[in-house]
């Protein structure tokens, strides 16, 4: 609990805005540098939507392979903890926010969006890994 927030203040100082969907308050959009604070945070729930191609290519430490375009897509983001927060992040961000509004139709309280996805974060020089 400390760690949250230790990680909410640090959001505060860095006049943390985001960027809320204008259709809806439960989708927030944050940059590369806001989602590595949150990742610093022990069990976050961080969700790569692409390819399993694409994440084996490299990824972001922690990030669990959920496939947009996976048949089984909708079963498998329902095996996850819909009450805890999600991180999400795609190539660039267009799949992202179409799986982050499909979550929220599955009842998902609260998501979180990385701006320009990995492409954004791997352009700004955060870790990333390989498999």
């Amino acid at each position: 609990m400390k760690k949250l927030a230790f990680v909410f203040l640090v959001l505060i100082s860095m006049g943390f805005a985001g960027c809320q969907d204008s259709v809806n308050p439960k989708i927030t959009t944050i940059t590369p540098e806001e989602m590595k604070t949150f990742l610093e945070v022990d069990n976050v729930q961080l969700i790569d939507v692409r390819t399993k191609e694409e994440y084996n290519a490299g990824y972001i430490p922690g990030a669990q392979n959920i496939d947009f375009f996976s048949p089984t897509f909708i079963d498998d983001i329902n095996k996850l903890d819909k009450e805890r927060p999600i991180f999400l992040y795609c190539k660039s961000g267009n799949r992202s926010a179409k799986c982050a509004k499909a979550m929220v139709n599955q009842g998902f309280v609260k998501i979180y969006d990385l701006e320009g996805g990995f492409s954004k974060w791997k352009h700004n020089g955060l870790e990333s890994k390989t498999n």
